[in-house]
Order: structure tokens, then sequence, then C-alpha cells
């Protein structure tokens, strides 16, 4: 009889400290994934500011030249910076998990080629600083 209560506590014994184990690792995991999250969250959230303000910052120079002469750019030109300047303002940034974030930002980067293509510019006034691809810059990270 002493042996068989000597195996179940050592049974009891050895799941406890398997649960222990557990529970002490799961709740590492959860502190470095929330770390490792907040950080991803930064660099990405840093990276997608920076592209919107320098499209805003595109805006804000053509948008001044035809304060100063309405006659600087073409009427088609105008309506695509007016429509180039609703796709910025209306960019969700402080709602990350939008599911048409993605489409949004594809669709401002393609308005800004064509106007920058009807100015003549295409070659010389591009962001740089976004990633090719968003599924490349995760593996970076």
């Amino acid at each position: 009889m002493e042996s068989k209560d000597f195996l179940e506590s050592s049974v009891l014994l050895n799941e406890s400290q398997y649960q222990e184990g557990y529970n002490d690792g799961f709740n590492d995991g959860m502190l470095s994934g929330k770390d490792e999250g907040k950080d991803v969250g930064l660099k990405h959230g840093f990276q997608v500011g920076e592209e919107i303000g320098f499209y805003q910052g595109c805006l804000d120079i053509w948008t001044s030249a035809i304060k100063l002469d309405p006659n600087t750019f073409s009427s088609r030109v105008q309506k695509r910076i007016e429509q180039l300047q609703d796709l910025v303002t209306n960019y969700p940034l402080l709602d990350p998990e939008n599911e048409q974030l993605q489409d949004m930002m594809e669709a401002i980067r393609l308005k800004f080629r064509i106007i920058s293509a009807n100015l003549g510019l295409s070659s010389t006034l591009t962001y740089e600083g976004h990633p090719k691809s968003s599924h490349q810059d995760l593996e970076t990270i």
C-alpha cells in the first residue's frame, strides 16, 4: 500500500512540476511576445507615418503652387491632386486593425505615381523609405 501512495505522490509531483514549468514558460512567452509585438508595431507605425508625411508634404507644395497660380497645373492634374489629398486625409492612422489599410496605401502610392508622371517627376520624386513589400519587411525584424 505504501508503494502505491509513493507512486501516486511521485506522479502528482511530476504533474505539478510540469504544470508549474508550463505556466512559467507561458507567462514568459506572453511577456516577450508583447514586447516583440510592440517593437514591430512601433517600427511599422513609424514607417507608415513617415510615408504619409512624405505624401502630405508633396501635397502641401502642390496646393500652395495652385493657390499662387491656379494655372500651374492642368485641371486633370489638379483633380488628381485633390483625389490624393482625399486619400491621404482619409487614411486611418489611428485604426491599425482596419483591413483596408494595405489597399488604401497602395491607392495612395498609385495616385502619387500618376501625378508624378503627369508632372514629369516620376524619376526624380519618389518616396524611398517604404519597404518593397510588407511581408519582406516583417521578416527582417
